[in-house]
């Protein structure tokens, strides 16, 4: 490769395979509040390509969004080795049954998906109910990733600063009547992997967001349960996806926003930091 075209050079130990990855794996936010023009992602993908591993499209947006813009994002993303993900798209049509979600399934199939992504939380569904559905998406020979929600009570965040000893601090109010238990999540996740789903997604935005100061072993049990390798976690802060990375190295698996891809990709690299001119070179120049 040219000079001018040089790349990241970080020890081979601390680095990630060249894609398609089986960890360290980039997934990127597609259409969502905002219109995602083709031309930004093929810019995306022509300069940061291979750093990008996944495109999902979020929030239903692929729901509004004719079939032939998405045959041609499909087909963009695919010439770039690059995997499309359903995002959270047809929930509802999945609780009408197994019918309605091979309809689903052959509809994905057809505009060119690789992955569906599973939201137990929103499905409300029976675990074995949810168990069938991986079986039956594996079976149609897609990916599928489910998707689970991590909550606890933010009253339990400590307080910040220094305060007097034996000084009162009225209590938080509670914010959820229910607070997710991290053993029964793993325990759904544990038979959805044994069922053939190829990776979950956590949505752990609070845990992530106070993970220094308060839930990090939350985070840590899942990991230590389910591997590195089998989870995927929600990064939508920056601050996030550095602690992700400096928590548990470059292997981490972070679903980000595209504007995050280069720096996360330094943050993997070998303590380089923030650094873009690491990976694109000494010829890099912003135009």
């Amino acid at each position: 490769m040219a000079a001018s075209l040089r790349w990241k050079s970080f020890f081979e130990e601390e680095d990630r395979p060249e894609k398609p990855r089986s960890f360290g794996v980039t997934e990127i936010r597609g259409p969502q509040y905002s219109i995602f023009s083709q031309n930004v992602l093929e810019d995306v993908f022509e300069s940061m390509g291979q750093f990008v591993d996944g495109l999902k499209f979020s929030e239903g947006s692929h729901g509004l969004t004719p079939e032939s813009y998405i045959k041609k994002m499909t087909d963009m993303a695919h010439r770039h080795d690059v995997y499309i993900s359903t995002g959270d798209w047809g929930e509802n049509l999945l609780r009408k049954g197994p019918s309605a979600l091979k309809q689903y399934i052959e509809e994905c199939k057809r505009l060119g998906f690789d992955t569906i992504e599973l939201d137990a939380g929103s499905l409300e569904l029976p675990e074995e109910t949810l168990l069938r559905y991986v079986h039956m998406i594996k079976d149609a020979g897609l990916k599928v990733k489910p998707q689970f929600a991590v909550k606890f009570d933010k009253s339990d965040i400590p307080l910040s600063g220094n305060r007097a000893y034996g000084a009162y601090i009225a209590p938080r109010p509670r914010s959820y009547d229910f607070v997710e238990d991290v053993d029964l999540l793993i325990r759904k996740a544990e038979r959805c992997l044994e069922a053939g789903a190829d990776m979950i997604m956590i949505d752990a935005e609070d845990v992530c967001r106070r993970a220094e100061s308060l839930r990090a072993d939350i985070i840590a049990k899942i990991i230590g349960r389910l591997g590195v390798e089998k989870t995927m976690f929600e990064a939508a802060d920056a601050r996030a996806a550095d602690w992700f990375v400096s928590q548990y190295g470059p292997k981490v698996n972070l679903f980000v926003d595209h504007s995050q891809v280069v720096d996360l990709e330094c943050l993997r690299g070998s303590k380089v930091g923030k650094n873009h001119m690491s990976v694109l070179g000494s010829a890099y120049r912003l135009l």
